[in-house]
């Protein structure tokens, strides 16, 4: 029996690193690639764009900058301007990764420089003048010098924001936008975060990023341990409209946020909700502009403070104070679930999802789960106990066990009808009347009477 294959089984070697990169490595005495290396620089390398969950001290630097690094030396260009921009939260931050950076490229004649805040204005002037391929930056002081017009980022070919999530909780998020604006339109961009539920990341990821990959190495709990997720089993929608209603009337919250899978799901939803004295609002891609702005303020001023929202329609959705999020339709995989909790448990505040889950959405749940690589806490309403307790049986990956139907195979019964072989002679020609025909007969005793 062969061994399994694992991650920890890949090398550096195997990764097809140019051997500059790989001497560097020997060098530096590195082994094996750490998980995050192993799953995101083949992607990379494959100048895909990234968005990658992982923490400090997981080895993300090594894993931005090799595929990085790789780009740039085995694809040489002759036009002026940086080809590589890093940005980073912090000064600090900045001097780890140019440390890293130098170290990587030794044996190449790649030049790096950074840029940060506290520094001399004008050697960093002198340095972008000089077209350094490798720019690590913190967004304030490369702002400064893009005032002077000195930068020139339109033959970019990478564009990494590392601690994402960072960044933006620091306020970075406008100038990140800004500094993106200026670059190449058709540059690869590599977003790493200690978290994707995030709410500026997951933002931030869909205004910067293209057909993106996902490489998530974190769980949820560790990312955002101020969320706390919960399945509630349902037997149908009549009883998760049941549920709902207890859930909204119940929970302590400041705003809710309901989602769907559908525009007319969220429609029927309002009236049963409006009509237990709740103050509900929808959101949905059918309506006028007039009344979705209309329909936010009335949201943002906590006057609804309960919304029912597609997927769509809460894409740009940045309200404060949602510390509620259910998840009425299960939703259709793990990006669009990360999308939907992230618009609760920001920054400092607590959150609470919850997902009803009807025994034909058990197997997509527990898909999520899988996805996301944590499982969620399971509740039970007491005054709401259905018939469906979940599956009698779950396989490994948490899913429903099917119910193999025996079919019996009826073979249909199909009567012979014997064909004789005269009457195969006769296929297609006229019949002529035989004597012992009722006509012949008929005639025969007509004949007898009138005699």
């Amino acid at each position: 029996m062969q061994p399994k294959t694992t991650f920890s089984t890949l090398s550096f070697s195997s990764l097809l690193l140019a051997e500059p990169l790989l001497k560097a490595i020997s060098k530096l005495g590195f082994k094996l690639p750490t998980p995050v290396q192993q799953k995101s620089i083949p992607l990379a390398l494959e100048y895909k764009d990234l968005l990658v969950s992982a923490e400090t001290g997981s080895g993300k630097t090594v894993a931005f900058l090799l595929p990085t690094l790789h780009h740039l030396l085995t694809l040489p260009s002759k036009k002026i301007g940086t080809r590589a921009l890093i940005l980073a939260p912090t000064r600090e931050l900045t001097q780890q990764i140019f440390k890293q950076c130098q170290q990587l490229i030794e044996f190449t004649d790649l030049k790096a420089g950074i840029i940060t805040g506290g520094d001399d204005f004008r050697l960093q002037q002198n340095m972008l003048r000089r077209n350094t391929e490798i720019i690590i930056a913190t967004p304030g002081r490369l702002l400064e010098l893009m005032e002077q017009e000195i930068p020139n980022f339109s033959n970019l070919d990478v564009f990494i924001l590392d601690e994402a999530d960072r960044m933006l909780d620091m306020g970075f998020s406008e100038d990140v936008l800004t500094i993106a604006k200026s670059c190449n339109a058709q540059k690869q961009t590599l977003l790493f975060s200690a978290t994707l539920t995030h709410f500026g990341v997951i933002k931030m990821a869909d205004k910067l990023l293209k057909n993106h990959e996902i490489v998530a190495l974190n769980t949820l709990h560790d990312g955002h341990r101020n969320i706390e997720q919960q399945i509630v089993v349902a037997d149908d929608n009549d009883h998760k409209q049941k549920l709902l209603a207890w859930l909204l009337l119940n929970e302590t919250y400041d705003k809710a946020l309901v989602f769907t899978n559908s525009k007319i799901q969220a429609d029927v939803l309002r009236g049963p909700l409006r009509a237990q004295k709740l103050r509900v609002g929808v959101l949905h891609g059918d309506m006028d502009q007039k009344d979705r702005n209309r329909m936010m303020e009335l949201y943002r001023d906590g006057e609804v403070n309960i919304m029912i929202a597609t997927d769509l329609a809460a894409r740009g959705l940045d309200i404060k104070g949602i510390n509620l999020v259910i998840n009425f339709d299960v939703p259709r995989n793990g990006i669009n679930y990360i999308h939907r909790i992230g618009r609760t448990g920001r920054v400092d505040e607590l959150g609470l999802t919850i997902a009803l889950v009807k025994s034909t959405e058990w197997n997509l749940m527990s898909g999520i789960e899988r996805f996301l690589k944590q499982k969620f806490k399971h509740r039970t309403i007491k005054e709401l106990q259905g018939k469906y307790k979940g599956p009698k049986k779950i396989k490994a990956s948490g899913k429903a066990v099917g119910i193999k139907k025996k079919i019996e195979s009826k073979k249909a019964v199909v009567e012979k009808v014997k064909i004789r072989h005269r009457d195969k002679k006769n296929i297609g020609k006229r019949r002529e009347p035989t004597n012992s025909s009722p006509s012949s007969l008929q005639v025969k005793k007509d004949e007898t009477i009138d005699s």
